[in-house]
């Protein structure tokens, strides 16, 4: 049935939707490491305009510890660093007139334990979304009329395995994140 499919996309498009943000949001939850995705939600007002970071600038990482950030117009350099700021993303810019320079520093081990806990936080929505699309979806399945029961009970079985399955994709996506952070 064309109907049961599309539930069934549904769920899966919205679960898929789920584990995309999670990995957006683990990004951002830094593991000791400088990266550039440390910035990459900067926001600098650039003639009147708030405009993403790595569109006023290159970002780079010339090593584990240190973020390197050079305008491409010069001008720039005290809106970039006044945003950095306004991120509270926890660093102190330094600026030599041409580059800002972003020091990360190491993690101790209770903001290890911090970052654990936020990247568990993190997974623990994400489960949530996942069960709530296969809920949205159980839903959906009872409304429809004139499908048999049988075909209703075996896509709601497909709809549980599913769930199942990107519920462990999240637990997976953790163990490797919490991993990350405690590394030292």
């Amino acid at each position: 049935m064309e109907e049961l499919e599309l539930i069934a996309g549904m769920v899966k498009q919205e679960m898929d939707a789920a584990i995309k943000h999670l990995e957006h949001a683990f990004q951002k939850i830094r593991a000791g490491r400088a990266s550039t995705t440390m910035v990459q939600d900067v926001m600098v007002e650039y003639y009147g305009a708030p405009t993403p970071l790595s569109q006023v600038a290159n970002v780079m990482v010339p090593d584990a510890m240190t973020i390197s950030i050079q305008p491409w117009d010069k001008t720039a350099i005290g809106a970039i660093e006044k945003a950095i700021i306004n991120s509270n993303l926890g660093f102190a810019p330094s600026n030599n007139g041409e580059n800002i320079i972003l020091n990360v520093p190491p993690l101790t081990e209770e903001r290890r334990r911090e970052l654990a806990k936020q990247a568990k936080v993190e997974a623990e929505s994400t489960k949530i979304t996942v069960r709530n699309a296969r809920q949205d979806g159980m839903k959906e399945l009872r409304k429809l009329d004139g499908v048999s029961e049988d075909l209703i009970k075996d896509e709601e079985a497909k709809i549980q395995v599913l769930t199942d399955k990107y519920i462990k994709m999240c637990d997976d996506h953790l163990k490797v994140k919490e991993a990350e952070i405690m590394k030292i």
